[in-house]
């Protein structure tokens, strides 16, 4: 996935610009009743909107850590492909000789074996990402019409431009590629493949009994990240937690300005009387004084919009946290470090025909 320069603030606004004006028309109503209708009763106690919103912070507070918590694990997992695939390679590249051969055996050919071998490699790296990538029912975040514009505006997904075959085939052979193409997870088979070619390389001596453990202890390690990166695609965040927490911050969100309209007319009031109290005079700064301090709770509107602001923002950014893989712009970004481990395993083993990294109309790449 790779994506344009897009400034935070100016992200963020434009990413949130819809419910900031839902925000200002939902402050505006209770006091466009309160102050124009003069239904003076229509307003709210502030304490109880407090403890509301000191339960609702901390809920969120506990989603947007749980959902954080995802991300860096899903991070961490493919730091783990990152570092074991440089590892792998190296130990294939070593590993693979001709010191006890039944036959004999060129060095063209061993070092097409272990081509064969890394490409197989890059092969699972992609078949996984792309299963990452697969949309499940709770990946929402980019099903709406207006997010699946902002993303074709900023940024793009390669998977969803290019199928998985075609990203594949380039690695695998013909036989490998229809071996694999009837089963379900082809980063399970594209593994079982590297197993049963390790198997043959034992049986022709190109690697000993001792390398060939500490290969298929490699390829225990790769399984086992793949497994791990599948457990966080395959799980989402409780969704009994996620849907109470929305629940909790409409109710806050809609309270909230009949608790912020009362404090600040209870501010009106208290400059009211500052005023009569400094200034005993009649004149015209009396008479300005006197209508700001009598409207004083059309302030609540912007405030109260702010406070719904920020804590609907960080509802937001912890549902687009949460689901790392799923292809928002806050992703792990597994494509670009898939190509990023591709080049620099082809460069250990000397391989021609490296490609370049990814871009897309110059832009940065996540």
């Amino acid at each position: 996935m790779y994506t344009k320069k897009v400034f935070p603030l100016s992200g963020m606004i434009s990413w949130t610009f819809r419910y900031i004006i839902l925000f200002l028309l939902i402050s505006f109503i209770p006091v466009f009743l309160f102050d124009v209708l003069n239904w003076e009763w229509l307003h709210l106690p502030w304490l109880p909107i407090g403890l509301l919103g000191t339960a609702v912070a901390f809920i969120q507070g506990f989603k947007n850590n749980a959902s954080y918590d995802r991300l860096w694990e899903a991070r961490k997992i493919w730091g783990g492909v990152v570092n074991t695939s440089r590892t792998w390679t190296i130990m294939i590249r070593d590993y693979i000789t001709d010191e006890y051969v039944i036959e004999n055996v060129s060095e063209q050919e061993i070092s097409a074996t272990i081509k064969i071998i890394i490409m197989r490699h890059v092969a699972w790296m992609t078949a996984l990402r792309y299963q990452m990538r697969e949309p499940k029912p709770w990946e929402e975040n980019l099903q709406t019409k207006r997010q699946k514009k902002f993303r074709d505006k900023n940024y793009a997904i390669m998977e969803c431009d290019k199928s998985k075959k075609d990203s594949i085939q380039e690695y695998l052979s013909i036989s490998e590629l229809e071996q694999i193409a009837d089963k379900g997870n082809w980063a399970s088979q594209i593994l079982g493949l590297q197993s049963s070619h390790l198997k043959r390389l034992k049986s022709a001596g190109l690697i000993d009994d001792f390398r060939h453990m500490e290969l298929m202890n490699v390829l225990k390690e790769l399984y086992t990240l793949q497994g791990k990166s599948e457990r966080i695609k395959n799980f989402p965040y409780p969704r009994q937690f996620a849907t109470l927490n929305q629940y909790f911050i409409w109710i806050f969100i809609i309270l909230l300005p009949f608790g912020v309209m009362d404090a600040f007319q209870d501010i009106g009031q208290s400059f009211i009387q500052e005023m009569v109290d400094h200034h005993h005079e009649a004149g015209f700064f009396h008479m300005l004084f006197d209508r700001l301090g009598a409207h004083f709770v059309w302030l609540s509107i912007p405030f109260s919009a702010l406070i719904s602001w920020v804590f609907y923002t960080l509802e937001m950014i912890g549902e687009s946290t949460e689901n790392p893989f799923e292809g928002g712009v806050n992703d792990v970004p597994i494509t670009d470090l898939t190509r990023g481990i591709e080049i620099d395993i082809r460069q250990l083993i000397d391989d021609d025909g490296i490609p370049k990294p990814y871009v897309w109309d110059n832009s940065i790449v996540l």
